[in-house]
């Protein structure tokens, strides 16, 4: 049976990982996985992980997905002259949140109109659903792939070509650390002290998120194999479903104002009778 080749961008760490190691250890070997990052020094987890599979069902390669060469590079190198299914997974902020995906779906995008046949898969986020304080520019990037990909989907089922935004909540990866890590100190940046307040308050708010409704790495991979084996697969999966009633208010309550105002309790509110308690 030929294989489906698949193509995932982001695979030194994350969800990207997990995924990449999933279908390349599949017992039937269905998947021939490209798997691709920015900087081939972490490959190391990648290659400890497969270390007893076979040859024939994963190729690592380096793609930088801000660099159309690099993902040029990476499309001369698929001996397969194919990709049937395009998983890409974001991060960052602008440049490869948003161009850094467009590149690499118009990239392969041609083979598979031509072919009348593929799957694009992009890993969302509830940041791209709804607004985040202190999280601005992070979820400009979401909003705006959240719009490519519902054109895109309009326009692709004319060539049954499929695209699937998997939408994440909080994930038990980095991103919680990372989030700390971007505390800044009084002396470098001018920000007045009740905003500092309000981000300790968001963090305490991201620390009980994460404790009550993070998902590990498996929980999402489980729903990227629903995406991939499914005849049909439809525009929009949630991974997360403790986060849909706030998605729901914002979409039924049109004026905007009473979701503002949820958010807003449900953040610094909470974190306030945390602090309370303690």
């Amino acid at each position: 049976m030929e294989k489906k080749v698949v193509l995932i961008t982001g695979c030194s760490s994350g969800i990207g990982l997990s995924l990449a190691i999933h279908l390349a250890s599949d017992a039937l070997k269905t998947y021939k996985v490209y798997a691709t990052m920015r900087n081939l020094d972490k490959k190391q987890r990648l290659l400890e992980s497969v270390r007893n599979l076979h040859n024939d069902t994963m190729t690592i390669l380096q793609m930088d997905i801000t660099d159309q060469q690099s993902i040029g590079t990476v499309q001369k190198s698929i001996t397969e002259g194919r990709v049937d299914i395009l998983e890409d997974i974001m991060r960052g902020i602008l440049e490869v949140n948003l161009l850094g995906t467009i590149r690499t779906i118009q990239t392969f995008l041609p083979d598979m109109k031509k072919r009348r046949q593929g799957r694009i898969l992009v890993t969302g986020s509830m940041g791209g659903l709804q607004g985040l304080p202190f999280n601005e520019v992070y979820c400009a990037s979401k909003f705006a792939i959240e719009g490519v990909c519902e054109s895109l989907a309009i326009l692709l089922q004319h060539f049954n070509i499929h695209v699937s935004l998997i939408e994440c909540g909080p994930v038990n990866t980095d991103f919680l650390r990372n989030v700390k890590k971007t505390e800044v100190s009084d002396e470098s940046v001018e920000v007045d002290a009740y905003t500092r307040r309000l981000y300790k308050m968001y963090l305490q708010h991201c620390e009980i998120m994460f404790q009550n409704a993070a998902q590990d790495t498996d929980d999402i991979i489980q729903v990227f194999m629903e995406v991939i084996q499914a005849q049909c697969p439809v525009f929009r999966y949630y991974t997360n479903s403790s986060l849909l009633p706030l998605s729901s208010l914002k979409m039924t309550a049109l004026d905007g104002s009473q979701y503002i105002r949820a958010m807003s309790k449900l953040i610094f509110c909470s974190s306030e009778n945390a602090d309370t308690h303690k």
